[in-house]
């Protein structure tokens, strides 16, 4: 199988030492990066690639999955799941990485760096990718209305607050709160 990968730089001992276990399973993997050791990286352009990719080869019938890495794996599933068609989920044991890809047919995990040992985030890396989706109809139904509301803004049949255009601000000044 494809695995795409991304990390910051809290990641990245994490990131190199699991591309290595992955390839000697057999894995095609793909590093989005970063390449080197920077503090001052910025970690969204990483995940969103390693995302994005997954997305693709989704799209292109390429059956791949995505792993990205930080200090508390918060951050880079936020990335990752800004990427439409990517459901990224923060896994922090064996059940949430089954539970990712038994309920919810997650195509990516993060994880906390420093949060985890590497064997133990290995474990849970070995497990999302062995666990198939069993495709039960609830299942299903939950993650179509999901991108339903990814692609329009809406969910058939639901009650939904209703968007209001414009751009979220990442910090609110005083003037705005």
């Amino acid at each position: 199988m494809r695995i795409h990968v991304a990390t910051d730089h809290a990641g990245l001992e994490f990131s190199q030492r699991l591309q290595e276990h992955l390839r000697e399973g057999g894995h095609e993997v793909i590093d989005h990066g970063p390449q080197k050791y920077d503090a001052l990286d910025d970690y969204p352009s990483f995940c969103i690639d390693a995302a994005q990719a997954v997305a693709n080869d989704w799209l292109a019938g390429v059956e791949s999955l995505g792993v990205v890495f930080g200090g508390s794996g918060n951050g880079e599933q936020m990335a990752a799941n800004k990427v439409a068609g990517v459901r990224a989920a923060l896994v922090w044991s064996e059940a949430t990485a089954k539970l990712a890809r038994e309920h919810n047919n997650a195509n990516v995990i993060s994880i906390g760096a420093r949060q985890h040992e590497l064997d133990e985030a290995i474990g849970f890396i070995d497990t999302f990718i062995a666990e198939p989706f069993p495709g039960d109809e609830r299942h299903v139904r939950r993650i179509s209305q999901l991108r339903e509301y990814e692609n329009t803004g809406t969910i058939a049949g639901k009650t939904a607050v209703a968007r209001v255009e414009g751009d979220v601000p990442a910090v609110l000044t005083e003037s705005e709160q």
